[in-house]
């Protein structure tokens, strides 16, 4: 049976100014997510993680590239098409593609553009009113900056029901102390402020704002990273609850391998704004092909001191893991389901690996 894809992420460019600098955050990043799936993105701090998160959720207009919620496209930029406008009358000049090849690229160039503009301003205008937007909920890294300090929880959790239209003082009051006592915390809760709680009980209340909207799809960005450890596993267990009970989709950021693989379904590891190997759980973990992610595999610690004396870590250093000088790298396919950043022979190389590693 197929899955049914939720989440379609083509293409996704996110750029910053930096005076006169322009910085590509994430570049060309395409995955999709599947519906009821945990989707893990991991990476090194910086990697674009998290921009792809808040890019996905609208906190920034995206660059270029598309981003598509049930089908339907909710982020849209034009970047793309600019680009290949301008790259078809660069081919012109150098009589490279005729006049009319030129008018045929400009004109579905503009026209997606068009359509990319329409899409975004009607999810502007759209915002939290719209039954789309209130389908995707995030939960953000720092537990302590995303909550405001001068409302009560009750406030905190039942404001997306009021900004969605729930008018019902009653309704939103049972609605917060249901959600409370789901994500382990109690009704009385209700009336402190942020400050009167621990980093995990803040994090359980970042929760619980996500969770009371009864999303489809929640965006978790390092959920756990501000955390003590003693404290990691109760969140993480707490999430894999709810996405149990109430069927979520999650897409889970962080930077520990090691958590992401108890938590995830499939995984997609990230470094310099690209996805550079993706695949599910378990056959990441047991085939890594890419450099970067064999190099993230053996900087997990190990709970053994014997072992941990002994263990090599490996560095990533792209000028000398890759050759690019004669072919460029792409998102290819080394088996079905497993797809790495790479050229052509290092995807030779790869599929020899595996087979290999299966006789």
């Amino acid at each position: 049976m197929e899955k049914e894809v939720l989440l379609s992420v083509q293409n996704l460019q996110q750029y910053f100014k930096m005076g006169k600098r322009e910085l590509k955050a994430v570049d060309n990043v395409s995955f999709d997510v599947y519906k009821g799936e945990v989707f893990g993105l991991v990476g090194e701090s910086g990697c674009g993680k998290t921009t792809t998160g808040r890019s996905i959720i609208r906190l920034y207009d995206i660059t270029g590239g598309s981003v598509y919620y049930k089908g339907q496209r909710i982020c849209a930029g034009t970047r793309t098409y600019q680009n290949a406008i301008k790259q078809a009358r660069k081919d012109f000049d150098e009589k490279k593609i005729t006049k009319e090849e030129l008018d045929k690229i400009v004109a579905e160039n503009q026209a997606e553009m068009k359509a990319a503009v329409a899409d975004h301003k009607k999810w502007s205008r759209a915002k939290g009113k719209n039954k789309l937007t209130n389908e995707i909920q995030m939960i953000f890294q720092d537990p302590i900056a995303s909550l405001d300090p001068r409302m009560t929880v009750r406030d905190i959790i039942a404001e997306g029901l009021v900004i969605r239209g729930e008018k019902d003082k009653e309704k939103i009051d049972q609605q917060v102390y249901k959600i409370l006592e789901t994500v382990g915390l109690v009704q009385e809760h209700a009336t402190r402020y942020p400050h009167e709680f621990s980093g995990g009980q803040r994090q359980r209340i970042g929760i619980a704002r996500a969770v009371v909207m009864n999303p489809e799809l929640i965006i978790a960005d390092e959920p756990i990273s501000a955390l003590d450890v003693s404290i990691q596993a109760q969140v993480i267990n707490l999430l894999h609850e709810l996405s149990e009970k109430m069927g979520l989709t999650i897409m889970f950021i962080a930077h520990d391998l090691a958590v992401v693989k108890y938590f995830s379904d499939r995984i997609a590891v990230m470094y310099f704004g690209k996805i550079v190997e993706l695949g599910t759980s378990d056959e990441l973990f047991a085939h890594p092909f890419h450099p970067y992610t064999r190099s993230l595999l053996s900087a997990i610690p190990l709970p053994d001191p014997l072992t941990e004396k002994s263990r090599t870590r490996m560095t990533y250093n792209p000028v000398l893991d890759h050759d690019y000088s004669k072919e460029g790298p792409s998102m290819q396919e080394v088996y079905p389901g497993h797809f790495v950043y790479c050229n052509t022979e290092e995807l030779e190389k790869y599929r020899k690996e595996y087979e290999e590693a299966q006789k």
